[in-house]
């Protein structure tokens, strides 16, 4: 199985849920995790923290499953392309569940042709502006709900933590 890098960004946690992170991230990587937590100044009373990690494909989705659904929850995972598959990206707020997106060699978020597609019948039949589906398939209202979060960490450590053989 082909291995690959990525970084899992927990954007915002309640000091109580931060040892039930670690213990489903570690139950994922299959190691023991210790985050280094720090204040989230965006919101009173949460906390942040940023893990590398170089495992095999597939580990972001883990990643996000074990995570999602968690209320006061805010979370990014990315993992990068290889030869042999596309990169990941997971974001997930309380408000707006997840967002799942396909990315290419460069970050970019690669979307379906049929998707595109459905987006452009759904304006023309006036169910939804186009503008706004393609916004959705992009994931601009998890950025958006994000990018306060990811301003307030700024600078914050990383660390790596490679497969154990």
């Amino acid at each position: 199985m082909s291995t690959t890098r990525g970084v899992l960004y927990v954007h915002s946690a309640p000091s109580a849920l931060c040892p039930h992170v670690e213990w489903a991230v570690g139950g994922v990587l299959g190691m023991p995790v210790d985050l280094a937590w720090s204040a989230q100044p965006a919101e009173r009373g949460s906390y942040r923290a940023e893990l590398s990690w170089s495992h095999p494909v597939g580990t972001a989705a883990k990643l996000a499953s074990a995570l999602r659904g968690w209320e006061r929850l805010r979370f990014e995972v990315t993992e990068e392309p290889t030869a042999s598959s596309e990169g990941e990206r997971y974001s997930c707020t309380p408000t707006l569940g997840v967002f799942h997106a396909i990315t290419g060699l460069h970050g970019d978020i690669m979307i379906p042709e049929d998707r595109i597609k459905h987006a452009v019948v759904t304006d023309a039949l006036g169910r939804r502006p186009l503008l706004e589906s393609l916004d959705a398939l992009l994931g601009r209202p998890w950025d958006d709900e994000l990018e306060v979060f990811r301003h307030a960490g700024d600078g914050a450590p990383v660390r790596w933590l490679h497969q154990v053989v």
